[in-house]
């Protein structure tokens, strides 16, 4: 099939977002998000012939980094830091105990299904397809009758795994031989570690603070035209972005810490005008996730969703259930979390533009069996953009009416005691789902 001129291929994307948008308020009730709407879109336009991007795996890559980068931001940037060092409970649980039991209990599984993985291979998987993406359950955490401090962790969780699963997945390429380090020792192996976390955290706390400083403060000096903040918050994210790759740091940690260093600033110092700060690059955030689900539709579900074996469909189920749910039990344990809230955080765990980056450096690493490893994410990921994206609005307004009819039902004291309710302060709600 020949690759469509790249005006045809604008005009065709741009007729879609016009499109959406004419309906996007109508159709918001619906079991219908952004996500499942562009990436049938772009599998359509595959299967028609009526645009073939043609994109090689980096360039796609390329912009699932970024979209996924600067969401990353923008979520950061909307929580309140103070709130969330007093409730960290849910998301050191998460992310201390329930990813690394993620990752143990996928790597099991994923080897006695498909044995020709090896057990490296299995563990590489299991990372690729551990990240959650907030963004394609984005009804869950906007719902406000779904507990404030639910919604807080799961949007840390989401905002924090991808970076640290992106060590684990660097290092299994590696001893597969397709990628740096292969050979190296443990201490090579713990400074990279270090260098990725703590690298990315040191800095994204000195881009965000400095720079969120110092557009706070010429905003409050009326030095600064609304646009123009705008613009430098969004520069922010880009800057952020661009350093960690060319320092070699971990890109994702970077860029939710510098979010929340950018919101703790922009607090402290104060905003003028009506709009917040990050606004711009919130919707910019949101265009550049319309074209990468656009591209994996496009390119990769065209490509690679072909062919469905009875392994790649039960790992595919896997992940998407017990890969987590029984991780998330276990973590919860002791928390005193009833029933509900422990299968709600354990389902609405979707996998998507984390899980797309880590199989497309699969794909460019050509490590044994990685056409089939890459299938199984692309399924998955196929899977949770339809069933996360179809049972969120749903899935948040049942167990909302749950906690609401709990705390009713419970005397004053017993209901202010339990785990969901929680004082937490709801950071600054986005201005529109764009689902």
């Amino acid at each position: 099939m020949e690759e469509s001129s790249l005006a045809a291929q604008f005009a065709v994307l741009a007729a879609g977002v016009v499109a959406f948008a004419v309906v996007s308020r109508r159709t918001a009730p619906w079991p219908l998000t952004m996500p499942m709407v562009f990436a049938a879109f772009g599998l359509l336009c595959a299967v028609t012939g009526l645009v073939r991007l043609g994109v090689e795996p980096t360039a796609t890559a390329v912009l699932a980094e970024l979209a996924l980068g600067v969401i990353l931001f923008v979520d950061a940037a909307r929580i309140d830091v103070r709130a969330l060092a007093r409730e960290r409970g849910l998301p050191l649980r998460l992310l201390g105990l329930g990813l690394p039991l993620t990752l143990l209990l996928g790597a099991v599984v994923m080897w006695a299904v498909a044995p020709g993985l090896g057990l490296l291979g299995a563990l590489l998987l299991a990372a690729i397809l551990a990240p959650t993406d907030a963004a394609l359950g984005l009804a869950v955490v906007e719902d406000p009758a779904v507990p404030q401090r639910v919604r807080q962790g799961l949007t840390v969780e989401s905002g924090l795994n991808d970076g640290l699963v992106l060590p684990v997945v660097l290092f299994c390429l590696a001893a597969l031989g397709g990628g740096d380090g292969a050979g190296e020792g443990p201490a090579y192996w713990a400074a990279f570690v270090l260098g990725q976390v703590g690298g990315g955290t040191l800095l994204g706390i000195g881009v965000g603070a400095l720079g969120g400083w110092a557009l706070a403060r010429a905003a409050r000096a009326g030095w600064v035209e609304g646009l123009w903040r705008q613009l430098g918050t969004l520069a922010l994210a880009g800057l952020t972005l661009a350093a960690a790759e060319t320092l070699g740091t971990n890109g994702f940690i970077a860029a939710f810490v510098a979010g929340l260093a950018v919101g703790v600033v922009s607090r402290r110092v104060g905003h003028t005008g009506d709009s917040a700060p990050t606004e711009y690059t919130e919707d910019t955030g949101q265009l550049l996730a319309v074209v990468a689900f656009f591209a994996f539709g496009n390119v990769l579900l065209a490509e690679f969703a072909v062919d469905l074996t009875w392994q790649v469909a039960v790992l595919a189920l896997f992940s998407l259930t017990l890969m987590r749910l029984v991780p998330v039990a276990v973590s919860l344990l002791g928390s005193r979390a009833r029933r509900a809230t422990v299968l709600f955080v354990g389902w609405f765990g979707p996998r998507g533009l984390a899980s797309i980056l880590f199989g497309l450096l699969v794909l460019e690493a050509e490590v044994p069996a990685s056409e089939e490893l890459f299938s199984v994410v692309t399924w998955t990921v196929a899977a949770s953009i339809v069933l996360h994206g179809a049972s969120a609005s749903w899935g948040a307004a049942r167990y909302g009416r749950w906690y609401a009819r709990v705390r009713r039902d419970m005397p004053a004291e017993q209901a202010a005691g339990m785990p969901e309710a929680g004082s937490a302060m709801a950071h600054r709600p986005r201005r529109g789902r764009a689902r």
